[in-house]
């Protein structure tokens, strides 16, 4: 019995991939994943729906290999439909956070996370430096949401590829906060004038993924071969998609959001979003090996965040 990929999360600090059984009986498993250390990955069979609100696809459907969604159209439908960013929930009793997010020089994105989910969202986002603004109810948060991005001119989805481009184009630690910190006073000058009375606004405090994200340089000294490895693990190209039987793998140099940055010996430092391998049964493969799934430009495939929450 084969497991199959239900994709990267970040529960605490460090990025878990999450597996499920191929026919879907029995407890999942994780597994955590260390930079330094060597993975590889082969696929087997076809891709299939990962379902929807943790519910297996009730017909097993095939997949697009490019898709980052590894839903059917049935099973991406009925899991919006229960998001919050669908809108369809607006009674929701739990308390929400308004964030600032910050992904490199220039680049700020205003969202809402619930408050249980801590700061998980931010990192599976990839969010490098990010700061909360308030906590309240649900419609609260959104309104400010809303209000913020108009008077901020702040998007509320940034590109995969953007996001992977400023990896490596990152300033230190103290100019990132400053960024930050310069928004936030922005934000919180507005409070008078379209806050909503029951967000409690929160004090400033800049939180830095770079180390969490082995993005500070410490994670991506070479270990194999060093071929086209750069500072921070980040890389030019990305894989595009799976195929039966087709591997790739490497050296965990550095992760962000839903992307493993792999250093390969033959292909240099390689991204891999993670989005890609969910709904595939993955086996081991030589992590030494060059990948035998098709590689391009960082840039050329890189899909735009989700907006769920």
């Amino acid at each position: 019995m084969g497991w199959r990929c239900t994709g990267l999360s970040w529960p605490h600090d460090g990025p878990v991939l999450g597996w499920r059984r191929s026919d879907g009986t029995g407890p999942g498993r994780v597994s955590v994943l260390a930079y330094g250390k060597e993975l590889g990955f082969r696929a087997v069979g076809e891709r299939h729906c990962t379902g929807a609100r943790g519910n297996p696809c009730p017909v097993a459907a095939v997949v697009p290999v490019r898709s980052t969604g590894a839903r059917c159209p049935e099973c991406a439908r009925l899991d919006r439909a229960h998001s919050v960013a669908a809108d369809t929930i607006a009674d929701d009793p739990r308390p929400y956070r308004v964030y600032l997010a910050w992904f490199g020089p220039g680049t700020v994105k205003v969202g809402i996370t619930r408050e249980s989910r801590d700061a998980a969202r931010l990192r599976e986002q990839g969010a490098v430096v990010f700061t909360w603004l308030g906590r309240g109810p649900l419609m609260a948060a959104r309104r400010t949401e809303e209000v913020l991005r108009s008077a901020l001119g702040v998007p509320d989805r940034i590109p995969y590829a953007r996001k992977r481009t400023l990896r490596g184009e990152l300033p230190g630690a103290a100019e990132r906060a400053a960024e930050v910190e310069a928004l936030y006073r922005r934000a919180v000058a507005l409070e008078g004038a379209g806050w909503p009375e029951t967000l409690e606004r929160l004090p400033f405090e800049a939180v830095d993924h770079a180390g969490a994200f082995g993005l500070d340089g410490h994670a991506a000294t070479s270990g194999l071969d060093g071929a086209g490895a750069t500072p921070g693990g980040i890389a030019g190209r990305a894989v595009t998609g799976l195929a039966d039987g087709g591997a790739v793998g490497g050296r965990l140099v550095a992760a962000a959001g839903p992307d493993l940055h792999l250093e390969t010996a033959a292909d240099g430092v390689v991204v891999l979003d993670t989005r890609l391998i969910t709904g595939w049964d993955l086996v081991a493969a030589d992590a030494r090996a060059a990948p035998s799934v098709p590689v391009a430009a960082a840039a050329e495939g890189a899909g735009v965040q989700d907006g769920l929450f």
